[in-house]
């Protein structure tokens, strides 16, 4: 199936028509809309808002009417929209235009303050509540049911996978702060997950955790009690260092892209065959800092079949530069779809847009996204369809 997408949410859809959102799609030579299934909060800026410019999504809850004996401890809240109005439904049962579902699996604070349990915790026990781990079995239970009620329960083409692994300590809050100059070295640190369950599955696979979680907790207590603070540059020496030199590190970040692999896997066997599974694998910018959210590019389209790389970048060349690398870690394995997004701050003119297209064709990328609807004006969308016609 080709798969030449727009991004979008249910309220913008709801607002505009389902009818008229696929025509204009369709306009712009796209094929495909990725609705948002599951999602977080946030304030959102809709330069086309009819009912208003700003937007405040409701945290944690899933836009599509859930079948609530799929899950277990952790079960989805469903949006107002949902209550509502069936938008996902609405745009399949249209067909007029191809629908792919993108669920934002574990980034969900409303479940993580209700299931502190289930949640990814620092060296000093402060859990993450943004984050539910992909550790616990309550947490993945959930991501699994989420997919397996999406696509079994609606007619979508294919589901694109958004944080199904390990958030870094800098996302996902509100109003973060801290009157520390922040380094890779320190988030990292504090990033890592020495929850029970992580804790134990490491166990079972012969890494012990323990003395890694004091050794980082008495590194974190004896940077924040210094009079220093770490220039970029050797931040991230030290910890590439760490990285490299410190075994039980080693092992740990691999065990947590293994983890989060068969998390995939399993999710990929869970979901009708004929549906794709593309995995966002990060947050990251360039892609190839996947690793250490627990996403192994080749290992995840192994196990989804599809990657659904974020090139959120400046310029076409860097945009370029980054699909380069994602197809050489990739080696052959699996699809590679491109997502960009045609605006501030990345690509700003319709040149730009059209150049970024056209690079990531010469790397042989064809299936591309855009991100977002809601949030684009109409110059930016008016780009799209320059570059599709290209």
């Amino acid at each position: 199936m080709s798969y030449k997408a727009i991004y979008a949410y249910a309220w913008d859809l709801a607002e505009i028509g389902v009818a008229s959102a696929a025509a204009r799609f369709r306009g712009l030579g796209l094929d495909t809309v990725t609705i948002a299934g599951s999602y977080h909060a946030g304030k959102f800026l809709r330069p086309h808002g009819r009912t208003g410019k700003v937007y405040f999504p409701e945290d944690g809850t899933v836009y599509f009417r859930p079948t609530e004996r799929i899950y277990g401890a952790i079960k989805p809240i469903v949006s107002r929209i949902a209550r509502e109005r069936d938008v996902l439904r609405e745009l399949c049962e249209s067909g007029t235009i191809g629908v792919n579902v993108w669920l934002v699996l574990l980034h969900n604070t409303k479940l993580g303050e209700a299931h502190p349990e289930s949640c990814v915790t620092n060296a000093f026990g402060d859990r993450y509540v943004y984050n539910l781990c992909p550790a616990a079995p309550a947490a993945r239970a959930y991501a699994l049911g989420l997919c397996q009620d999406v696509a079994g329960n609606y007619p979508v083409r294919g589901l694109s996978l958004e944080t199904p692994g390990f958030l870094p300590y800098a996302h996902g809050f509100h109003h973060e702060f801290a009157l520390i100059k922040w380094n890779r070295w320190l988030e990292n640190q504090l990033g890592l997950c020495f929850c029970e369950h992580c804790v134990q599955g490491a166990a079972e696979v012969g890494i012990d955790a323990a003395p890694l979680s004091r050794r980082v907790r008495d590194d974190v207590e004896s940077y924040l009690s210094a009079e220093i603070d770490l220039p970029d540059d050797m931040a991230e020496a030290f910890w590439v260092a760490d990285t490299r030199t410190d075994g039980e590190l080693g092992a740990y970040l691999r065990w947590r892209c293994d983890l989060v692999t068969a998390l995939i896997r399993d999710i990929r066997a869970t979901v009708r065959a004929d549906a794709t599974v593309a995995v966002i694998p990060s947050v990251a910018r360039p892609t190839g800092g996947a690793w250490y959210e627990g996403s192994d590019l080749r290992a995840l389209a192994e196990a989804a079949g599809t990657i659904e790389a974020c090139f959120y970048e400046a310029s076409p060349a860097r945009v370029a530069a980054d699909a380069w690398d994602v197809r050489r870690r990739l080696r052959g394995t699996g699809t590679l779809r491109g997502i960009l997004r045609p605006a501030y701050p990345d690509l700003g003119s319709r040149d730009a847009v059209i150049a970024a297209v056209a690079a990531l064709r010469r790397t042989g990328i064809e299936e591309i996204a855009f991100y977002n609807y809601g949030h684009l004006r109409e110059a930016s969308l008016d780009w799209i369809g320059a570059a599709m016609a290209q």
